[in-house]
């Protein structure tokens, strides 16, 4: 697995293709849950795309991570996925652990958040993070805030 994080500007257009297409196929379709997809985040200045490719060059995994104050006060962790056809291998927990890394690197200094579904907590906390928040619905899924220090 190839893992590269880029600034909005440096994705070519079939990569911004292919993660846009993953995350509606995940998060839209799979999830049967229709929300906006396109928040306005991907293209601000400090926004980190992590792409796991394979040998073929298709994106297998992708999270996308965001500056303190854009969504929380710390860093934040979102729009985690592995695609169908990359899931069973581990590749989630490399994933994670790479975008960690990423908000480390750029933020060395601000706690990691994330608005996590609450069926996946016991996958981060796996990852060291911690519930900071009762459930709540977001998107008519359940979710909890979980936090990285």
């Amino acid at each position: 697995m190839q893992w590269n994080d880029y600034g909005f500007i440096e994705l070519t257009t079939e990569q911004l293709y292919e993660l846009i297409k993953l995350r509606i196929d995940v998060f839209v379709v799979e999830q049967n849950c229709p929300y906006p997809e396109l928040d306005g985040k991907d293209s601000l200045a400090d926004t980190r795309h992590l792409l796991g490719c394979d040998k073929q060059g298709r994106i297998v995994a992708y999270a996308r991570i965001l500056a303190p104050g854009v969504s929380y006060p710390d860093a934040s962790i979102g729009r985690v996925l592995v695609a169908e056809y990359g899931r069973g291998g581990g590749v989630a927990h490399q994933l994670m652990q790479n975008a960690i890394a990423v908000a480390r690197a750029y933020w060395p200094d601000a706690n990691i958040q994330i608005g996590a579904q609450e069926y996946l907590a016991d996958f981060y906390q796996r990852q060291g993070f911690m519930q900071v928040s009762d459930v709540y619905l977001e998107d008519g899924i359940p979710h909890m805030d979980m936090l990285l220090s």
